[in-house]
């Protein structure tokens, strides 16, 4: 899915790891611009180009040098499913 592995925790999508390296994450779109300055988001979008949409950011393979960088991602990912 996405063009990677992607990670679902009850039955919702949080993370996925994308074949260039780089991690697509689930974000509450009310706390995307927030996220947005860590270093490395950016606007995530599909293999055509088109943006994905408020709930969605790209981290780039440069910005997940260790697990806790890994690590916050995927908190962000957590935190950001439907309830």
């Amino acid at each position: 899915m996405f063009g990677g592995l992607s990670f679902m925790v009850d039955e919702s999508l949080a993370v996925a790891a994308r074949r260039d390296g780089s991690l697509l994450v689930r974000v509450d779109p009310a706390e995307r611009d927030e996220v947005m300055h860590r270093p490395g988001a950016g606007l995530a979008a599909m293999k055509s180009g088109r943006e994905m949409g408020d709930g969605w950011l790209a981290v780039a393979p440069d910005a997940l040098v260790d697990d806790d960088a890994v690590g916050s991602w995927v908190a962000v990912g957590l935190a950001a499913r439907p309830q």
